[in-house]
């Protein structure tokens, strides 16, 4: 019966978008015994969103608790997957959280570390050379290490994620670009290739979330950018690798920088080191190629060249990626305010990939009406009214 209603494109629940959250609430609702159909708008992997490339940071370190808290039980449902996948998606490194030590924003990092009890080191200047040489602290710096923190292989993590998903009956539709969505006790998704239906859905469509929204009424005031993902050369090879303990890091408040630059030890390719701005230039993700602002590079050319001297100061490869960001930089995880089948997950604002799995378990138990897992009110839709406007 559930065979034949599939072939006949009803569904009890349509996810929009197969990054990481789309992933996590199909593996979700699937484990939860619903007949689930995953569209995806590009052919699978792709690399036109959010959530491609070889890695993310995973960390607790982070200026709010909430996040902090979400992230316990976010590590267990990674180690889940390992084991129903029997394959390896994180690797421990820590997280080197680096700034001045009387900035206003360090201080919550090491305050809500503290309040959490997660594991950390802290390392006096005399420590830090010893164990980071080809890395400057400055005076009036301070530095702490999240010691759980590391490395997680995103996309094999999205391939073990989608392959779970159709092993417990799921079904992936990529290659089917949504051009329709009528709301209703049924909802009703068109794409090119056909008509399905279900009783709810979900949107994770990263940076195509509004143009999805618009069907439905309703857009967010979220921004897409472009980030550019820079890979710096290291001078003498293994010097930033795994072989050296080189953690990932977060530096605070760098010169001339209004966002953090983040890092990881080389790893995708060999000898270089992936750093990062964590913002970018505004783009239209249709568009993102015609994009070219350098100004991003540039910041990080003089954070290379000061703080990390071991690293060549221009990138050897320069790749993108796509954010879609919230005025406070917190996700959406809310239900429609007019269509309450209909589940949004949103503006993850550049740091959403480690929240996949307890993400889509949010969002899964949104969409089946079970009281959530955590405190929902920091990424309620509500807390836009002002910047929100109809699309119809």
């Amino acid at each position: 019966m559930a065979e034949q209603q599939q072939q006949q494109g009803e569904f009890d629940c349509i996810v929009v978008g197969a990054g990481v959250q789309g992933c996590f609430t199909a593996y979700q609702l699937a484990k939860n015994h619903q007949r689930t159909l995953l569209l995806e708008q590009f052919l699978l992997p792709h690399s036109r969103g959010s959530s491609h490339g070889q890695t993310r940071i995973i960390r607790k370190a982070y200026e709010q608790d909430f996040y902090t808290v979400m992230m316990e039980e976010c590590y267990q449902l990674w180690a889940q997957l390992e084991k129903e996948t029997n394959t390896t998606l994180f690797r421990r490194t820590g997280i080197l959280v680096k700034g001045p030590e009387d900035d206003e924003e360090f201080q919550l990092f090491t305050e809500t570390l503290r309040r959490n009890a997660v594991p950390t080191e802290t390392l006096m200047p005399d420590e830090f050379q010893k164990r980071l040489p080809h890395m400057v602290l400055r005076s009036g710096e301070a530095a702490v290490i999240d010691t759980t923190a590391g490395v997680l292989y995103a996309d094999r993590a999205l391939k073990a994620a989608q392959s779970y998903f159709q092993s417990l009956g799921g079904v992936i539709k990529d290659g089917e670009k949504v051009l329709n969505i009528q709301p209703g006790s049924i909802v009703t998704v068109t794409t090119a290739s056909g008509e399905y239906r279900a009783k709810r859905l979900v949107i994770t469509a990263g940076p195509w979330a509004n143009t999805l929204l618009a069907h439905t009424g309703l857009q967010l005031p979220l921004s897409v950018v472009k980030i550019n993902v820079c890979y710096w050369r290291e001078k003498v090879a293994g010097t930033y690798g795994v072989a050296t303990r080189f953690p990932c890091f977060l530096q605070i408040a760098s010169d001339g920088a209004d966002y953090h630059i983040y890092g990881l030890p080389s790893n995708e390719y060999p000898g270089l080191v992936k750093i990062c701005y964590h913002m970018g230039s505004d783009t239209e993700p249709d568009r993102r190629d015609r994009q070219k602002d350098q100004t991003d590079v540039n910041i990080l050319s003089r954070f290379v060249s000061i703080f990390l001297p071991g690293l060549e100061p221009e990138p050897a490869v320069v790749e993108s990626c796509l954010y879609t960001v919230t005025p406070d930089h917190h996700f959406v995880l809310d239900r429609h305010p007019s269509h309450s089948n209909i589940i949004i997950g949103a503006g993850f604002s550049g740091h959403g990939f480690k929240f996949g799995p307890i993400v889509g378990k949010l969002l899964c138990e949104l969409s089946l009406g079970k009281v959530p897992s955590y405190d929902l009110s920091p990424f309620k839709i509500q807390r836009f009214q002002g910047h929100m406007k109809a699309s119809l």
